[in-house]
Formats: structure tokens, sequence, C-alpha cells
């Protein structure tokens, strides 16, 4: 297996409504990322790694091997380092939701230019802030405005579903959501919710439920409790129009100047906000991830889709 270091242009907007209605007023960003070719010619069609709210970590990395493993290259992100923020565990809005999901298709456009990556299969996996990322990144209204290559599928484990599009329209992209019935970080209904009204609007999309299990459960790791986690899993949806404004919870006026604090503020002042939740796997659950992530991407690489 080969890796390559790469550094990806992308972008740090204010909002989602600055990403779709106003891209050339986006503050310009680098991220960093490596990506890793399986053995063999190419080209090889590719999955986007996206971790979440601790940066990357060691199990993300193993995703991508075993991805690679599978005959799939698998391109890991580095978010948060160029932007110098070490975790956003307490602390979300030190850069936008936005500025996460154009990362991905910032990515997807360079990776579609390389000569080793089939432009037609491009791919993204998010992990919690990550997920959240790339199923924004599937929205067709976001693809759009990016003028990336339109993602052929997105796997976004245990994702925060507090952002939706109005129209939830994906596209040809096949989403799947995987998160455990346990997690106090992300709300599973938020996330059948978000995943059954990509479905009624005619995308192929997929939601598991999986049972005992907590957030980021695809790590070996012990569970454990984060104390300093701030987090909101009971709170009203954030929608965003077409143009990308958001959708105050408490009115039907879009408000293209909202910002994720004003809405993380609203719904601490609700009393919404919690803090402390728990994160770990176990040894049982972590092989029934990576099968559960193989089984979805290799059936969405295959040549005939």
């Amino acid at each position: 297996m080969a890796d390559i270091e790469l550094t990806i242009p992308s972008a740090n907007p204010t909002n989602f409504h600055q990403a779709i209605s106003d891209t050339a007023a986006m503050p310009g960003q680098e991220i960093w990322a490596k990506l890793f070719l399986p053995d063999g010619p190419g080209p090889f069609p590719v999955v986007i790694v996206v971790p979440g709210s601790l940066g990357l970590q060691p199990h993300h990395l193993a995703h991508a091997s075993a991805i690679a493993d599978a005959g799939i290259a698998a391109c890991g992100l580095d978010p948060f380092g160029p932007r110098s923020v070490t975790s956003t565990v307490a602390n979300q809005v030190q850069y936008s939701f936005a500025a996460s999901a154009w990362d991905v298709l910032a990515t997807a456009e360079v990776l579609a230019a390389r000569p080793d990556i089939d432009s037609s299969r491009i791919g993204a996996q998010g992990h919690s802030r990550g997920g959240s990322a790339v199923l924004s990144a599937a929205s067709v209204h976001l693809a759009a405005a990016s003028g990336a290559p339109k993602l052929v599928g997105v796997y976004a484990a245990y994702p925060w579903s507090g952002h939706q599009f109005v129209d939830p329209s994906i596209g040809g992209t096949r989403v799947r959501a995987i998160i455990g019935d346990q997690d106090d970080w992300c709300s599973p209904m938020q996330v059948q919710a978000h995943i059954h009204a990509m479905r009624v609007a005619g995308g192929d999309a997929s939601a598991r439920i999986v049972p005992d299990a907590h957030h980021s459960f695809d790590r070996a790791t012990p569970l454990e409790h984060i104390p300093d986690a701030a987090v909101t899993p009971g709170a009203p949806t954030v929608y965003i129009a077409d143009n990308g404004a958001f959708i105050p919870p408490t009115s039907d006026e879009p408000d293209p100047s909202m910002v994720d604090l004003d809405g993380f503020l609203y719904a601490i002042n609700a009393d919404y906000g919690v803090r402390g939740a728990h994160i770990g796997g176990s040894p049982e659950l972590a092989p029934l991830f990576t099968q559960d992530m193989l089984t979805f991407w290799t059936a969405v690489m295959a040549p005939t889709r």
C-alpha cells in the first residue's frame, strides 16, 4: 500500500448561506490529508474519511487501512491541524459545520483531478461531527455550489443531525447512517428522521441502529465518560433553506445571518444543553462496524454502479 500526503485548498465559510449563496466571500483555508492507495494498477475508487470532535484518531486510520485492503483508496483528512484546533469536544464553533462539509467537497475535487483516482467513484465517510459533514456534503444544494463531483456514496457513523436541509434531496448519492441506541452525544431519533426525509425525497438512504452501542462504538477502547463534552442531543433540528440560510427552530423565516453559535445558544437557553457524554466501544462492536462499513463500500464502489 502506498501513502501520499496532500494539501487541500478548502475554505472557512461562516455558515451554509455563505457557502451556497456567497461562495466567493469565503476565506480560504488549507487542510491536510493522507491518501492511501491499494496495491495494483489504478485508477481506484476512493473514500474520504472525516474525523469527529477529537480529530484524526488511530481507529480512523484503521478504517482507512481496511478500506484500502478491500481495493478502494482511502483519504484520511486532518481538518484540525491547519486550523490550530486541538479538539471541538467542549466548543463546536471554532470553525463552522459548513466548513466541515466544504472540506469534504474540496477534497473530492482535488482527488477527482488525480490520474490514480476514478473521478466517478468518490465517496465520503464521516464520524460524529464528520458524519454531519458528509451528510451535508451529500445535499444537492451544497454540492452544486461547490462544483465538486457528486459523491457516489456517503457513510455517516453516529452523526450529529442537528442541521438538516428542508429539501433533503441527495440526487444519486447512496447514503447510510449507523448509530448506537445508547448514544448520548447525538440523537438516534434525529438521525432516523434525517435518513427518512432523504428517502421520502427519493434518495437511496438507510439507517442502522445498533443495540447496546454508545458513541464511537467502532473503536476498541473501553467505554469512558468525557466530562467536558458539550452536547445538546434533545434539541430541536435547525433546518437549512435551499439558499443555505438557517431557519431558527422557533421561526418559519430563514435568517442568512444566523450562524452555528446562534443555534447552540438557543438550545442551551431552552435547557437542552448537557455537559458530559460517553464514548467508546467493545471487542464485539468494533468488528460489527467494520463489516457494515465494508459491505456498504464494496457495494457502492462496484464498477457496475
